[in-house]
């Protein structure tokens, strides 16, 4: 690690962990229904939503009008933002002229913003015109965020409650999510983005002079709100092609600060807001510290990595003391760019400063392995602790097989139920991902859009798909995915990795709020210090080294070894 990067990576855990509490303690504040600093402001506001939608505030439901409820909001959301992207051209506030999105293409874009994952087989600035991303995209990552949020917070309950058959009501959860969450802090960041010289604005593009004496056309649009809420959703859909690594989006160290910051601010709260709803904080603090030793590991790995410079370059003359600098912004180096792309796989934030198909095998390699361990690294906005919750079920039962208990977790006892609904939400995600990119690699639809030969473009496509199961959307890039295969099956993809995960979540929590408090005794495993956490980072990296150890030797181990040889793909 250089001196900038283990500075960039500390200042973010200061920052980060001085955040946690008191976010944290506001969170299950606002999802209890007390009284917050905002109340007086937003109330009238909530109250009014519930008038009109005919929500009774104080009206609980059972998990399976829960989870249908949760698939409800999605179906409108995916189908306005396909219409607004099929008719943009025919839509006011499109002052560059955008021509309609194709029908695949508009499929795949309204199903990627709808399920949180932001996967984009489009330039931003080229393809929508300002209605369509600030109605369309922003629209999207607000009401996935919160949807997310509000299932994390169900699951919460379930653990919290007992002999109850209700785990909330989700219209109720979503609005507070969105009005007392989300919103504020998007407005916040959004301000301190257009200080920083973010545009934000209803122009058409800028005409400027180049040096030649030509005339170039610079696209701006409302970009500072729509980074906000990219970054903090885990919606990372950038407004440029180039996404964080365009001056646009990110102009200054602060604004980058600012975007590490964004991204794991509330996956990380909310495992405060856990703890504090079980009434135990320790147990938040157990959770949220594996998940920043997982972290820390791919940062670090990362770093060293990239830092290290591309071994076919030694003895060309060529200076790599900044070590590799293919695909990565000069102003940010290797340190902000291997943080960045570690908090943005992570997180399932997926937005970049940086190109993921130029890092170095072993670089791709982490980037791939944040996202397959199933959104346990902080995630994405609630979808990281319910992630993190199934595998700590795993790890509980684990533990009781160990002892000969039955095992146990917050005062409930883990039967085959919770066992094979967990297990359910777990694996759906690699099934998906690893099927989907057997079929791409033999079919000439799937072969036919790689730009590279040999393991890379194998990685490629694996990439692809497992960003999309896992509600990532960042890419290699080296793949030309907009085409009707990809668009398709990557759409597929996102429905597999957000709906067939939650409905199992949320048919957990449901099964866990019926159960009668088991009192604590001597044979409960302790889930609150240094043993349980190293045994749930045992359990995730298991887990994820026996699904997915064979595609990753066939992809980026393949192509380091190579490479180690001499060879390049």
């Amino acid at each position: 690690m250089t001196q900038a990067g283990s500075a960039q990576l500390l200042g973010l855990l200061a920052l980060l962990l001085v955040t946690v509490r008191p976010l944290g303690g506001y969170m299950q504040r606002v999802f209890a229904g007390e009284d917050t600093p905002l109340s007086p402001l937003l109330r009238p506001i909530e109250a009014v939503l519930y008038r009109l939608a005919g929500i009774r505030r104080d009206e609980e439901q059972g998990w399976l009008d829960y989870a249908l409820a949760f698939l409800v909001f999605h179906l409108p959301g995916m189908v306005l933002l396909y219409l607004l992207l099929r008719l943009q051209d025919r839509l006011p506030l499109n002052p560059a002229g955008q021509p309609a999105v194709p029908p695949d293409l508009a499929l795949n874009t309204a199903v990627s913003f709808a399920t949180n994952t932001s996967w984009q087989s489009y330039g931003g600035e080229t393809t929508l015109g300002h209605l369509a991303q600030m109605a369309g995209i922003a629209v999207q990552s607000f009401l996935s965020a919160a949807a997310g949020i509000a299932v994390a917070i169900a699951l919460i309950r379930g653990f919290a409650r007992h002999g109850i058959t209700t785990i909330g009501n989700f219209w109720v959860d979503v609005t507070r999510a969105t009005l007392y969450v989300v919103l504020p802090i998007c407005v916040l960041a959004a301000l301190i983005l257009a200080w920083q010289g973010v545009p934000q604005t209803f122009a058409g593009p800028v005409t400027a002079a180049t040096l030649e004496g030509a005339k170039q056309a610079i696209p701006v649009g409302p970009v500072a709100s729509q980074e906000a809420i990219k970054l903090l959703s885990g919606d990372g859909g950038g407004f440029f092609n180039a996404q964080s690594a365009h001056p646009f989006e990110n102009p200054t160290a602060l604004t980058n600060l600012l975007s590490v910051l964004l991204m794991p601010l509330i996956g990380a709260a909310l495992t405060n807001c856990f703890g504090r709803m079980v009434g135990d904080e320790r147990q938040g603090w157990a959770l949220l510290a594996a998940m920043l030793v997982l972290l820390l590991a791919g940062a670090v790995a990362l770093h060293v990595v990239e830092a290290g410079g591309n071994p076919l370059l030694a003895g060309t003359g060529v200076d790599q003391h900044l070590g590799n600098l293919e695909g990565k912004e000069l102003r940010f180096g290797v340190p902000g760019s291997a943080l960045f792309s570690a908090l943005g796989t992570a997180t399932s934030s997926g937005a970049v400063n940086a190109m993921h198909d130029s890092y170095l095998p072993l670089g791709g390699l982490v980037l791939l392995a944040n996202m397959m361990l199933d959104e346990v690294i902080i995630g994405g906005p609630g979808s990281g602790l319910f992630g993190m919750l199934l595998f700590a079920l795993v790890g509980v039962f684990i533990g009781g097989l160990m002892i000969g208990r039955t095992p146990e977790y917050l005062g409930n006892k883990i039967d085959a139920r919770e066992i094979k609904l967990a297990m359910l939400a777990i694996f759906s995600v690699p099934l998906a991902l690893l099927c989907l990119t057997a079929l791409a690699v033999v079919l000439p639809a799937g072969l036919s859009a790689l730009g590279n030969a040999g393991p890379h473009g194998f990685s490629e496509v694996l990439y692809a798909y497992t960003s999309a199961a896992n509600t990532n959307g960042s890419a290699f890039a080296g793949l030309s995915t907009n085409t009707p295969f990809y668009n398709l099956t990557l759409a597929l993809a996102m429905v597999i990795g957000r709906f067939f995960v939650v409905v199992p979540v949320l048919a957990l929590a449901g099964s866990l709020a019926t159960k009668r408090r088991v009192p604590e005794s001597a044979g409960t495993l302790r889930t609150t210090g240094p043993l349980w956490v190293g045994l749930l980072i045992g359990v995730i990296v298991i887990v994820g080294g026996l699904t997915y150890l064979p595609a990753l030797a066939l992809g980026p181990v393949a192509e380091h070894m190579s490479m180690m040889q001499g060879a390049s793909f």
